[in-house]
């Protein structure tokens, strides 16, 4: 399951895209439960914007205990579902030609740069909470 994908989904289907964060971690447990369906779909539509980074990108804002997209966020959501589910075109066509194997590399390096960074952000976050904690 794409978390990033999630949040964007989870968010559009609130009033005002504006959810607190025990809505969004109860809808974000539901959906991870719901089989292979659900993951399958939000990776599909991660593949459609590789760099996706909710919070860099100003996609989705904190406020208030919760969470809330933004206009940007819905644009980008609204692309990566309108060619997910439209039929495709002859530009979209030599993307969807490519074997696996030669997906794999780059989709390999995306997910190796995104687990470092999340792995740095942890990090710091801990080394953060023990600093304040003495």
């Amino acid at each position: 399951m794409n978390f990033q994908v999630t949040v964007l989904k989870i968010l559009v289907s609130y009033p005002d895209g504006f959810a607190v964060m025990s809505d969004l971690k109860r809808d974000m447990a539901i959906l991870a439960t719901s089989g292979r369906d659900w993951a399958e779909r939000t990776m599909r539509l991660a593949a459609r914007v590789p760099d996706l980074d909710i919070f860099s990108q100003a996609l989705v804002e904190r406020v208030n205990g919760g969470w809330r997209i933004t206009e940007k966020g819905r644009t980008v959501l609204d692309f990566m579902e309108a060619r997910s589910s439209g039929p495709q075109t002859g530009r979209d066509g030599p993307v969807e030609q490519l074997s696996s194997e030669e997906r794999a590399p780059k989709l390999v390096a995306f997910t190796k740069v995104g687990r470092s960074q999340r792995l740095q952000r942890r990090r710091a976050a801990r080394a953060r909470a023990r600093a304040k904690a003495s």
